[in-house]
């Protein structure tokens, strides 16, 4: 499973509404879940970011799927990033020639 990190912002809509932002959350989690996506964590964040989320998704397609879903909401904008681990990495760089 890959890692990967969500960062998103509140649309006009999502602002509007962010007393639901928990419950949004907490159904976020169950569409992840349905699309074999593990949400690991959830944070609420200060700056240019709302929110802060945490993934395991088996790849990219799936993990692009759930942003789109989520997107459709109309509450938040993501960006989704690759995260590697430490173990990752040190893969990655043992093919670097």
């Amino acid at each position: 499973m890959a890692n990967y990190i969500l960062l998103a912002s509140f649309t006009e809509q999502g602002i509007r509404n962010v007393k639901d932002t928990i419950r949004r959350a907490d159904a976020f989690k169950d569409l992840a879940k349905g699309s074999g996506v593990t949400i690991k964590d959830i944070y609420w964040t200060l700056g240019q970011y709302d929110i802060v989320a945490i993934a395991e998704a088996p790849d990219e397609m799936v993990m692009t799927a759930l942003g789109l879903a989520l997107g459709k909401s109309g509450n938040v904008r993501t960006q989704t990033m690759r995260a590697f681990s430490a173990a990752d990495m040190g893969n990655i760089l043992a093919k670097v020639v």
